[in-house]
């Protein structure tokens, strides 16, 4: 079973969001690493970039698989999280602490009343 942060808001495409301030941290739920097998690679396009909400802002791929990455709100990419380049495995190992993928200044923070909270991300995955 997959662990839900109950302080994470949580996108259908597997991505989770955690807001401090107007700064926004991204990366791909347990549930998604798990599904995707060991990561690989982490590719991230963009930096200082700004994107819409949806928008594709990188890849990861996996043993099985690539799969893109998905905005879950529109700002401008301020951060990467470098340790990914060297140890892409850490999203597997910690994927809502170090496994962290991007930072985000926010451009609309209404945008997070559409994104899923715990129980609902919960439901989507059957946990």
């Amino acid at each position: 079973m997959s662990t839900i942060p109950a302080d994470l808001k949580y996108t259908k495409d597997h991505e989770w969001v955690r807001v401090e301030g107007n700064v926004a941290t991204i990366g791909i739920t347990e549930y998604a690493q798990s599904e995707l097998g060991d990561i690989v690679f982490v590719e991230v396009n963009g930096l200082d970039d700004d994107f819409d909400q949806e928008e594709t802002f990188g890849a990861v791929e996996a043993v099985k698989t690539v799969s893109d990455l998905f905005m879950p709100v529109s700002g401008k990419l301020t951060e990467v999280n470098e340790s990914l380049a060297d140890d892409p495995g850490l999203v597997n190992n910690d994927p809502y602490g170090e496994g962290w993928m991007i930072k985000v200044e926010l451009k609309d923070s209404s945008e997070l009343d559409g994104l899923l909270d715990s129980a609902a991300y919960g439901e989507l995955i059957g946990a």
